[in-house]
């Protein structure tokens, strides 16, 4: 008797497929549903089983899906790719959709710099404010005159400090207001 014949492949049932790969169980089903993942077979008692590529299967889809790649997209990949013929035809159907998804990561990537930017830029702002002397009201902050170490107050800081007049003046004799409550009163 060989090794291969006496040591049989370890096969998952769903339950254990979602603990190794952080999953839920629903998720895993609905991987299936989709098409993008199956079992290797089911038992006698008709649980699901899945083989170690399973795995990786569910590893690759979140791999995707942290990609921002939808299910919908995932399955359109799947079966584009083993519904070409030859593999060089199945490569260039991948290309331009990963080629999107690169420029929409890189775009994503710009926008978190840019708010990376905003936040340091804010809290270097706000750290001053723990210098001041004075205990001013919010209107006062709005009107400092202390040195910032900056040129004009961060997009962060400025829009807070730029709300209308009127709407302080509500938020202070009314306490806290509904926007839509603003809105509606504003238009009476």
């Amino acid at each position: 008797m060989s090794i291969q014949e006496t040591t049989k492949p370890q096969l998952l049932r769903v339950g254990d497929l979602a603990r190794q790969t952080g999953k839920t169980v629903r998720a895993i089903h609905l991987y299936e549903e989709l098409g993008l993942l199956s079992p290797t077979r089911r038992s006698s008692g008709g649980f699901r089983l899945y083989d170690a590529r399973a795995t990786e299967r569910v590893r690759w889809i979140d791999l995707l899906h942290g990609l921002g790649f939808s299910l919908q997209e995932m399955r359109e990949i799947s079966k584009s790719w083993w519904n070409a013929e030859l593999g060089p035809d199945a490569m260039d159907e991948l290309r331009p959709l990963f080629e999107r998804k690169l420029e929409e990561a890189r775009a994503a990537i710009t926008r978190y710099q840019q708010l990376e930017r905003e936040l340091v830029q804010g809290l270097a702002y706000l750290e001053t404010c723990r210098l001041c002397a004075t205990r001013e009201s919010v209107d006062g902050c709005v009107h400092c005159q202390q040195d910032h170490g900056m040129k004009g107050e961060p997009a962060l800081v400025a829009g807070l400090m730029s709300t209308p007049e009127p709407a302080r003046a509500r938020v202070r004799r009314e306490g806290l207001v509904r926007v839509d409550e603003l809105e509606r009163r504003d238009q009476r």
